[in-house]
C-alpha cells in the first residue's frame, strides 16, 4: 500500500475513534448516569454535564480540524 493512501486511512480511522470515544463517553455519563435528564429543576450535575459536554465537543471539534488541516494539498 502506498505511504499516502495508508497515513490517509489513519487519519479517517483515528477521527472515527475520537468521535466514537466522545460520544459513549457523553452517552455514559449522560443517559446512564442520568445527568442529561432532570426532573422539575436542573441540578448542579446537570449544569456541569452541560458545560463539561460543550467544552469537550469544541475540543473534539479542534482536534479534528488540525488533524485535518492541510489534507487537501496532497495530490493523489
Amino acid at each position: 500500500m502506498e505511504e499516502d493512501v495508508k497515513e490517509f486511512l489513519i487519519k479517517i480511522v483515528q477521527s472515527i475513534s475520537m468521535g466514537l470515544v466522545w460520544l459513549l463517553a457523553n452517552m455514559s455519563i449522560g443517559i446512564y448516569f442520568g445527568f442529561a435528564f432532570f426532573e422539575g429543576r436542573p441540578s448542579l450535575g446537570n449544569y456541569i454535564y452541560y458545560a463539561v459536554f460543550i467544552l469537550t465537543l469544541i475540543a473534539l471539534i479542534n482536534y479534528l480540524r488540525k488533524k485535518w488541516k492541510g489534507w487537501e494539498e496532497i495530490n493523489y
